[in-house]
């Protein structure tokens, strides 16, 4: 026999074995990749519906931001929501496909947590809060960011402390592990979806929370990130209790990890919502990096690596379609939003749990509703006049 002969038949041999270790492995591949990293939030799944339409209400797209001031800046521009005309009933045409094998629709509650030097996910508030909506046959995603300091009706916990009500970010605490305040399931992420649920008909899918520590290796893992400021932006202290957040001038700016942390956290001199525009611009660096030619291949590595870092209730394979989607979008497609500044109001609450009134944002919990559902049906916000990533 040739050694040619006997070549193919070692390679023959070689895909026959490979073939039947498939056929023997690949439902526990296949159940590994499909399990979630996390516990879930165990809500019903939303399904789409259509929205109520608010003519007159006033539609904030986030932009970029603004600085230097003493005064709060306006970070986003208000104009008011496209009615949608009557649409007469079409002949049904064949249903798009959603694309990389995910659902038609996608809700992720994302949490940026502080938990200041532990980083175990135990305590810490759920400071900055995203609802992202991902539409896999557009292709297309929304963020929409809500307030930390809204006063919302927390469930599920009135045995501890008598506490019924807080702070949006305090339910992310109250959940935690650390507190033992909660017997839910999914922990911080659970409470806070729950509270969305409750307060403003806000049900996610899924979420994903991580922490200050979990943040800057991400963006030092990619080698960081660039961003163009038109203005610059103060982050020193008013007071000997402010944490000093830096100085970043206008023009363009390379970030590691702790300098877009710090950058994010940039609130004093500002407000609330200038400091998600900053936010919004750091995220918009990161997909532009994550997608760029050299990053984009190390995914799957990247995301191995931070395994057991972020919390989170999708699995590896959720993963890999939303790593698939993240080329197809567009950047008219990639759009960050926010409920209008005008529809707050602030005010003092007394906080059971902290003995003390406490700095929080009121508004009208129907209007907030509203705005809800035209989000998790997709009819709002329209698109902006121009891309939320530059």
């Amino acid at each position: 026999m040739s050694k040619r002969t006997i070549a193919w038949l070692t390679l023959g041999a070689l895909l026959v074995v490979i073939l039947i270790a498939g056929f023997v492995y690949y439902p526990q591949i296949q159940q590994k990749l499909s399990t979630p990293l996390g516990p879930g939030l165990e809500l019903p799944t939303y399904t789409p519906t259509t929205g109520k339409v608010l003519g007159l209400l006033p539609v904030s797209t986030s932009t970029s931001p603004s600085g230097g001031s003493q005064k709060a800046p306006t970070p986003v521009q208000a104009r008011k929501a496209t009615v949608l005309p009557a649409v007469q009933a079409a002949s049904p045409g064949p249903t798009p496909k959603p694309l990389c094998g995910g659902p038609p629709v996608m809700t992720v509650l994302g949490i940026g947590a502080d938990h200041g030097k532990n980083n175990n996910y135990l305590y810490g508030l759920g400071d900055a809060i995203r609802i992202v909506r991902v539409d896999f046959v557009t292709p297309k995603v929304t963020a929409l960011s809500i307030p930390r300091d809204l006063w919302v009706e927390i469930p599920g916990i009135s045995d501890h402390y008598n506490i019924t009500h807080g702070k949006l970010n305090q339910s992310y605490l109250y959940g935690g592990q650390g507190m033992g305040y909660y017997d839910g399931p999914g922990g911080g992420p659970g409470l806070m979806a729950r509270t969305l649920d409750l307060n403003f008909g806000l049900r996610a899918d899924h979420y994903g929370a991580v922490n200050m520590e979990t943040f800057k290796k991400l963006v030092d893992a990619v080698g960081g990130i660039d961003i163009y400021l038109p203005t610059d932006v103060d982050g020193t202290p008013i007071d000997d209790k402010t944490e000093d957040m830096g100085y970043f001038y206008a023009g363009q700016q390379h970030f590691n990890g702790d300098k877009a942390l710090r950058f994010s956290r940039i609130r004093k001199r500002y407000n609330d919502f200038t400091r998600g525009d900053f936010q919004n611009m750091v995220i918009c660096a990161l997909q532009k990096k994550l997608t760029s030619a050299e990053v984009l291949p190390k995914i799957p590595k990247i995301i191995g690596a931070f395994q057991g870092q972020v919390l989170t209730d999708l699995s590896l394979e959720q993963f890999g379609q939303l790593a698939c989607l993240l080329p197809r979008l567009k950047r008219e497609n990639i759009i960050f939003t926010s409920l209008p500044q005008e529809i707050f109001s602030p005010a003092r609450q007394y906080s059971e749990q902290q003995k003390d009134y406490t700095f929080v944002l009121e508004a009208d919990q129907q209007v907030i509703r509203d705005y809800v559902s035209q989000f998790m049906s997709g009819e709002w916000p329209t698109q902006p006049d121009e891309p939320s990533c530059p």
